[in-house]
């Protein structure tokens, strides 16, 4: 199974630019444009949250008329920027969405890896947050199928990643969700965004995955005091391959590349 992960697509309203300076809109069509011409073309794309910059439901017309395009099944993960309700009507057709409160939920025997979709999202603030409630369900849903290999998608990042600022608006409930995940060696990877970087690291003994943006980048200042900055790096996105009871994620950027070029000759000498 070949799995697309993109992540903080934050689309506004047709015309508009993120920041005034930003075309996420052109840049996820590209990011779609890529995607259909994969080969092997990924078996699914999740898209990690804040699909849109301000949750209206403009926005999200005008995402779903983008992602329209794209000739491969989407999963959708809430992130802060985005607004339930809104979210859930602009894609009603998305029957593993609940109807009402948090937008987890589980998609089973449809693929060889089961996929939880975790909602971090504390309306109108930009950190993350699992409450009791949340994380007993995740439990639940953990314990009920221990022997199914699973990915557990999310926005916010369960770790300290040293970025002060975006560290300032992370989950805020990292040691419960820690605990949570330790007791459960089914879960193959946690996929997450927020801090448009690629970034990996261990959760409660789990393998964390952060994507990059398809739009502008986080910049990466490590600095106690760093200020909340972007940077116009590579647009990219991870492709997760699930082969041999094994996952692995490959970093991808977008963009116009010379290449590829050939190692060898035809007849099999290395080119020097």
């Amino acid at each position: 199974m070949l799995i697309a992960q993109i992540t903080d697509t934050h689309i506004k309203r047709p015309g508009k630019l993120a920041y005034q300076q930003v075309d996420t809109a052109a840049m996820l069509r590209a990011a779609v444009d890529r995607l259909n011409t994969l080969t092997p073309r990924p078996d699914l794309v999740i898209i990690t949250g804040d699909l849109v910059d301000n949750g209206h439901p403009e926005e999200y017309e005008h995402l779903k008329t983008i992602l329209a395009h794209l000739a491969i099944p989407i999963v959708l993960i809430a992130g802060n920027h985005d607004e339930r309700q809104a979210l859930r009507e602009a894609f009603a057709d998305h029957d593993y969405l609940p109807p009402h409160g948090f937008l987890n939920f589980v998609i089973e025997d449809r693929y060889p890896l089961r996929l939880i979709g975790l909602d971090t999202v504390v309306p109108f603030q930009g950190h993350g947050e699992l409450c009791a409630e949340r994380l007993d369900w995740l439990d639940a849903q953990l314990s009920a199928q221990p022997e199914q290999p699973t990915l557990i998608a999310m926005h916010h990042p369960p770790f300290i990643s040293g970025i002060a600022h975006m560290d300032k608006v992370g989950l805020q409930s990292i040691e419960p969700f820690a605990e949570v995940v330790s007791k459960h060696p089914q879960i193959q990877a946690i996929l997450c965004g927020h801090l448009h970087r690629t970034i990996h690291t261990r959760v409660g003994g789990r393998s964390v995955v952060c994507s990059v943006s398809p739009a502008h980048q986080v910049a990466l200042d490590l600095r106690p005091e760093g200020p909340s900055a972007f940077v116009m790096e590579p647009p990219g996105y991870l492709l997760h391959h699930w082969q041999n009871n094994q996952l692995l994620s490959h970093a991808a950027v977008l963009g116009n590349f010379a290449g590829p070029f050939p190692f060898y000759t035809p007849d099999g000498r290395l080119i020097d």
